[in-house]
């Protein structure tokens, strides 16, 4: 009995060392055709359809967690550009803000050094009536800084209003541009070429042109643009001589005579930030 088994041993191994030998000839004369068995073909052919079957939506899969990737970096990046252009626009009115004030500032330091006869007691401008035929703004300087009613205050180059109302820290000022009738009229001259004096008053102001009206002319005299206004002192109110602008215009009426001036004020009227008010020494 042993030995039967030991025999169908012998037997199973040399079956099986013909069948690998008979396949290593196989392979080897296919290799040498170089043909592939159809069984191959088709094991290969069903093996790439599955490949492709499965690839397809693992590739569609790998795009959209691309694309939306990209989404969501292409959304950051933007939201950070928004902040960098806000964060600009902030930065250049900031300095536009700065530059008008410096301006301002310095437009008064040459005031100092131009009106000898008065003291400059620098203020700003806090608030600003909404109306526009009442142009009155509230300073920051008042009594405890010696500012009294009626003084003149300056701006730019020259004259932009006057104290109407003056409290211990802070003052109103009636500005030479308001339109109220019921206002105390600013007296004006133009001062002419040939060394005679046309006098006037402020009877209203042209905002989008930024220009004073001069009107109820008494004098004849010839009147031409770019002549210099002055304060006149009339009715006492306001000093003589401070600076109020240049003629740009010269309406005359039917017989030729100037019966309205345009004038150009020392400053921008709808933009005052920065004043100082104008005392006697």
């Amino acid at each position: 009995m042993q030995k039967f088994f030991s025999n169908r041993k012998l037997v199973i191994t040399v079956i099986c060392l013909i069948i690998a030998f008979g396949l290593m000839t196989v392979s080897l004369t296919i290799r040498k055709r170089n043909t592939t068995p159809a069984p191959q073909k088709a094991g290969n052919d069903v093996f790439a359809l599955v490949n492709r079957v499965i690839a397809y939506p693992v590739r569609g899969a790998q795009k959209v967690g691309e694309n939306f990737n990209n989404f969501v970096d292409t959304y950051q990046e933007n939201q950070h550009l928004k902040k960098n252009i806000d964060d600009l626009d902030e930065t250049h009115a900031r300095n536009q803000a700065l530059e008008q004030e410096n301006q301002q500032l310095k437009e008064i330091v040459k005031l100092k050094s131009s009106m000898t006869d008065y003291n400059l007691v620098s203020a700003n401008v806090l608030t600003r009536s909404p109306s526009s035929w009442q142009n009155i703004v509230t300073i920051s300087k008042g009594t405890a800084s010696g500012v009294k009613k009626n003084q003149p205050v300056v701006a730019g180059n020259g004259l932009v209003g006057r104290v109407i109302e003056a409290n211990y820290a802070s003052s109103k000022v009636e500005l030479i541009s308001d339109n109220n009738d019921a206002a105390n009229r600013f007296a004006i001259q133009v001062n002419g070429t040939d060394g005679k004096s046309v006098n006037g008053i402020v009877t209203g102001y042209n905002k989008q042109k930024n220009l004073i009206i001069m009107g109820q002319i008494t004098s004849k005299n010839k009147i031409n643009t770019g002549e210099i206004v002055t304060t006149s002192g009339l009715g006492g109110v306001t000093p003589k001589g401070l600076y109020v602008g240049k003629v740009v215009k010269v309406t005359k009426d039917d017989y030729g005579l100037a019966s309205e001036l345009l004038i150009k004020p020392a400053a921008d009227m709808s933009n005052i930030n920065d004043v100082a008010v104008a005392q006697l020494k």
